[in-house]
């Protein structure tokens, strides 16, 4: 038996044309509620590589929230 080649998800086969799908192409029922329910969050690159794991950027991200709100002061404003 001869075995198909790998496909990256990214791409459609060749014998699948985008005239074969309707028009307009229409998500799924439940990806509203999906985006709404994630908080998944893109780092850049370099950022990312600063971290080794999501408990490292939660501690980061949480020590600067302390940080901004014990030395932020309100200031007055003259007009």
């Amino acid at each position: 038996m001869k075995k198909d080649k790998i496909i990256k998800d990214d791409e459609l086969r060749d014998e699948y044309k985008q005239s074969d799908f309707p028009t307009p192409l229409v998500r799924s029922k439940y990806a509203k509620r999906m985006r709404e329910s994630s908080n998944v969050i893109v780092l850049k690159p370099v950022v990312a590589e600063a971290f080794p794991n999501e408990e490292a950027v939660n501690y980061a991200l949480l020590s600067l929230i302390k940080l901004a709100q014990t030395t932020t002061r309100p200031t007055n404003h003259l007009s």
